[in-house]
Order: C-alpha cells, then sequence, then structure tokens
C-alpha cells in the first residue's frame, strides 16, 4: 500500500489547475446506523499508507490518541479518527494512514482505504450546518459522487488541534507579532475554522482590520463586489484591500485560481497576494510564484506570518488622511 502516492510535482500541477486528488477510505459500519460512512483526505497530504502494526501505548494520552509507533526512527502518535468522527464501530481497524500537516507527522487508524479520486475544487462544497454542528465542524467540505454517496472532506487541522493541542489557537505565542503602525486592512481566505481563528489572532496582534472569506470562491465573489463598489464611489481599490492572504487548499476554488484571477485582473492592480499553506514543499512555493503570488508562507507561524505581511501593508500604506475614512 506504501506506492500509491506517485510524485509531489505531479499532484502539485495538478492544485494549478484547481484540481486534487483525495484517498477515500471508511471508518467501519457505525452501529447505530448500519452505515459505512465515505471519507476523504487529500492525497497531497497523506506520507504513506500500511497494515496495522504494533503501537505502544502509554500513559496519560488524550481521549482517541491510542499510542505511538516508530517509523523510521521518528515517534509518531496514532489516533483513532472513529473516535473524533463519533462513529461506533465493532470491528478493529486495519489501516494505519500516515500524513504530515504543518510539519508535523501522524498516523491515523482507519477500517479500510478504498481507492483514489481526481476531483475538481468546484465539486467540493461547504458542508449543510447541521452536518459541520454535528460533527463538531470537523468537515470542511462534502463532495457527491457518481454512485449517489456522498464523499466527507476531513479539516484535519482542527482535528489535530483538538486532539494534540488541547486548543492551540487559543495559545498561540503573540509576543513577537510585529505591530503595524499605518492603518491596513487585510482579506483573508481560508477553509479551517482553527487556520481562521489563528489568523484573525495574528492579525488582530499586528493592529491589522481584516476580511474573512471561508473560500476561495468566496473571496473572488466579495473582492468583486468590493471593486463594484468602488469604482461607483471613484474609490481607489488599493485603499481599502491592502493584502489578500489566501491558503492553497480550499473547495470550490483553491488558492492557486484565486491568486491567478486577482493577478490578471487590472482592477486589482497592485494589491500583493501571499499564499499561506501547510503545502510547504519547494514546488508549491515554486508553483506560487509561477502564477504571480508575491510571497509564500508556510503554516503556522505567528512570527513568520506576521513577518512576511508587514512589508507589503508597509509599501500598500495608505495616506493617513484618506485611511481615516475606512472603517
Amino acid at each position: 500500500m506504501g506506492n500509491f502516492i506517485q510524485s509531489v510535482d505531479e499532484r502539485t500541477k495538478l492544485a494549478g489547475n484547481n484540481k486534487l486528488e483525495v484517498l477515500l477510505f471508511s471508518l467501519g459500519a457505525d452501529q447505530r446506523t448500519g452505515r459505512q460512512e465515505v471519507f476523504g483526505i487529500n492525497v497531497f497530504k497523506v506520507r504513506e499508507v500500511m497494515k496495522i502494526r504494533e503501537i505502544t501505548h502509554a500513559p496519560d494520552m488524550p481521549p482517541g490518541v491510542e499510542g505511538m509507533i516508530s517509523l523510521r526512527g521518528i515517534m509518531v502518535p496514532v489516533l483513532n479518527l472513529a473516535h473524533y468522527c463519533d462513529v461506533q464501530i465493532a470491528e478493529k481497524p486495519t489501516v494505519i494512514m500516515v500524513t504530515e500537516y504543518n510539519k508535523t507527522v501522524q498516523a491515523f487508524l482507519v477500517h479500510s482505504v478504498d481507492h483514489i479520486l481526481r476531483l475538481e475544487w468546484s465539486m467540493l462544497k461547504s458542508p449543510p450546518a447541521l452536518m459541520s454542528h454535528q460533527l463538531g465542524g470537523l468537515i470542511t467540505a462534502v463532495c457527491e459522487l457518481q454512485d449517489g454517496r456522498i464523499v466527507m472532506i476531513l479539516d484535519v487541522e482542527k482535528l489535530l488541534s483538538e486532539a494534540l493541542g488541547g486548543g492551540v489557537e487559543e495559545k498561540e505565542d503573540l509576543t513577537n507579532v510585529t505591530q503595524v503602525k499605518e492603518p491596513a486592512t487585510v482579506f483573508y481566505a481560508d477553509d479551517s475554522s482553527v487556520a481562521r481563528k489563528r489568523i484573525e489572532a495574528v492579525l488582530g496582534q499586528m493592529g491589522v482590520r481584516y476580511i474573512a472569506s471561508k473560500n476561495g470562491l468566496e473571496c473572488w465573489q466579495k473582492l468583486n463586489e468590493m471593486a463594484d463598489r468602488a469604482a461607483s464611489t471613484k474609490t481607489p481599490l488599493q485603499e481599502l484591500v491592502h493584502c489578500v492572504l489566501t491558503d492553497v487548499e480550499m473547495p470550490e476554488m483553491d488558492g492557486y485560481v484565486l491568486t491567478m484571477k486577482i493577478k490578471t485582473d487590472p482592477r486589482f492592480k497592485g494589491i500583493p497576494v501571499i499564499m499561506h499553506s501547510s503545502l510547504s514543499a519547494a514546488t508549491n512555493v515554486a508553483m506560487g510564484k509561477r502564477i504571480g503570488a508575491d510571497a509564500y508562507v508556510a503554516k503556522f507561524d505567528p512570527t513568520e506570518l506576521s513577518k512576511i505581511v508587514t512589508p507589503f501593508l508597509a509599501q500598500a500604506a495608505p495616506d493617513p488622511k484618506k485611511a481615516s475614512g475606512i472603517k
């Protein structure tokens, strides 16, 4: 099972075309419903898939963390996904998925893996509010398959924060975050609720106003609305939005496509775009620069994020007299 992942370069090119590949997997049949739901995870984040091996159990582990395994000399925590997704199963997990998020490696216990599905980001939709609430916000997107099944894409950043961080987003060290002297507004896009909280904490500490969107399509639509209003009031758009900060992986429109749209539209000339992603491989950075991104910063280091954003805000700093009218 360890050979199913192909080259990083190939999948980076997919992302640049608003496409991705999702590994479908199951947690087993839920004893309450008898159903075996389908979940998905971006293949780009999966390092390998293997049959279950001996797990070392340690005392005082958080609920849902089964223990750890040694993977080529690295101690990797093992999480039982059924616990976090509230699936009650009788069968024992048989498969381990090893993933990498934000430069950390962790393993997930699942019942079985199905196959890899190539999708367009536009096929992924935001989950209904009821589904998001019932699963604790762990579902970041949904997609309907040709056979009528619904695939639920996990917000792994939120899951890891709950499992291993104990609410890490509330304990972020913001002491070295750069302060911005001039008024500025950042428009950001990110589909992860945990990432949005972290971004807002950093921007708030910087003294920066922010406008939020949950995916690239929503961001693009709001930017167009702002451009129309700016034109109707004869206000330079660059005085209303001083920087766009975008995630890469987002349903409906990914960050690469959003960046290309902004950079090829003359209305947004002079507005810098910074890509902010847990996909931090050199190929991802190169792709971002190739499509016009002004900078690329890996998730999630508050100090580094503020360090990268600040110079662009300084360059775009408005005339203080004009800025006083911005709310």
